[in-house]
């Protein structure tokens, strides 16, 4: 019995792991996606560090 106490917690975290792949990959598109998108969207336009001129009194 000691074998089964060993293997199952590595069972119970793949079932765990392959429940949470399985539910992104239900989750990817849908009516929701154009709504994602444009979040994201605007998270990588807030993010884009701002250009400065290069300064001319370095030595």
């Amino acid at each position: 019995m000691d074998y089964v106490a060993a293997l199952l917690p590595p069972v119970v975290m793949a079932a765990f792991f392959i429940g949470l792949v399985v539910t992104i990959v239900k989750s990817q598109g849908g009516p929701n996606k154009a709504k994602e998108d444009a979040a994201v969207d605007m998270a990588l336009a807030g993010a884009e560090p701002v250009q400065q001129t290069p300064r001319s009194d370095r030595a």
